[in-house]
C-alpha cells in the first residue's frame, strides 16, 4: 500500500520497538519519516533527530528541524514513553515527577510544538501510544498505570479540540508487548522463564503482543484511508480488556 505517499511523519521515541516498528511501517507505506529518541541511530529510509521529550527546548528544536528537513508535518505519533514498577508507596515523589513529565507532559510538549504544522495539513493526525494500563487494573503499576490514565484522558481532550481543525487524534492501547523494556524486566526477573509466562498468561490469546501488530494499529489510525476515526482508543491486548475466559485446569 501507499497511502502515506507524500506524507510527513514524525514518531517520538521511535529508535527502538514499538516506535521503530512504526516508523518502519509508515516509511514502507510511502511517507518521509523522521524519528525523535534521545539516541536516534535508525536505518535508512527513516530520518533520526535527537530530542528529549522532558526537556521544550529540545522539542521545539527538534520539531523545527523535522518540519524543515520534511518540508512540513502531517502526522505525529507520540510514542516516548517509560516504565515503572510499583504501589502508590512504592516510588518517591521525584519518580512520579519524572515518569508524569515524560510519559503525559511529554505528550504535550511535542503535539504543542507539532500543531501550527499540523494545521496546514489536509490529512493531519496524532496518535497516541497508551496502554491496557489505561483502562484494566494491573498489580504493582500504581504510576505506569497513573501515567497511562492521563494519556487515554488526554487523547480525548485533545480531538475534542482539535476535530473542527482538522486533526484527528486517536490513541492504541497495546497490552504486555514483547519490547526491550519489557525484556529488561524479564531479565531482572528472579524467575525470567515464570514471569514470561505469567504475562502470557493473563492475555487470552496466551502471547505477549508484538511490536509489530501494535505498529499496524498506529499506521491504521494514522492513515487518510482511516479519515472519519478520531476519539478513539483501539485495543492491541490480545483481549485482554473485555474477554473472560475460565481457568484452563491443569
Amino acid at each position: 500500500m501507499t497511502d502515506f505517499t507524500g506524507l510527513r511523519a514524525v514518531v517520538t521515541g521511535g529508535a527502538s520497538g514499538i516506535g521503530l516498528a512504526a516508523a518502519s511501517l509508515l516509511a514502507a507505506r510511502g511517507a518521509q519519516v523522521v524519528v525523535f529518541d534521545l539516541k536516534p541511530d535508525v536505518p535508512e529510509p527513516l530520518n533520526g533527530i535527537a530530542a528529549d521529550v522532558s526537556d521544550d527546548a529540545s522539542v521545539r528544536a527538534a520539531v523545527s528541524a523535522a518540519a524543515l528537513r520534511l518540508g512540513g508535518i502531517d502526522i505525529l505519533v507520540n510514542n516516548a514513553g517509560i516504565g515503572a514498577q510499583g504501589t502508590v508507596a512504592t516510588n518517591d515523589d521525584d519518580e512520579w515527577h519524572r515518569v508524569l513529565d515524560v510519559n503525559v507532559v511529554g505528550i504535550a510538549r511535542v503535539s504543542r510544538a507539532v500543531l501550527p504544522y499540523l494545521k496546514r495539513s489536509e490529512a493531519a493526525a496524532i496518535v497516541n501510544t497508551c496502554s491496557i494500563a489505561a483502562t484494566a487494573g494491573l498489580p504493582n503499576r500504581a504510576l505506569y498505570s497513573a501515567s497511562k490514565g492521563a494519556v487515554l484522558a488526554l487523547t480525548m481532550a485533545m480531538a475534542a479540540d482539535h476535530v473542527r481543525e482538522g486533526i484527528r487524534v486517536n490513541c492504541v492501547n497495546p497490552g504486555t508487548a514483547d519490547t526491550p523494556w519489557v525484556g529488561r524486566l524479564l531479565d531482572a526477573a528472579a524467575d525470567s522463564a515464570t514471569e514470561r509466562a505469567n504475562l502470557e498468561a493473563r492475555q487470552p490469546m496466551g502471547r505477549l503482543v508484538t511490536a509489530d501488530e501494535v505498529a499496524q494499529a498506529i499506521v491504521y489510525l494514522a492513515s487518510p484511508l482511516a479519515g472519519s476515526t478520531t476519539g478513539t482508543a483501539l485495543a492491541v491486548d490480545g483481549g485482554m480488556q473485555n474477554l473472560r475466559l475460565p481457568a484452563v485446569k491443569q
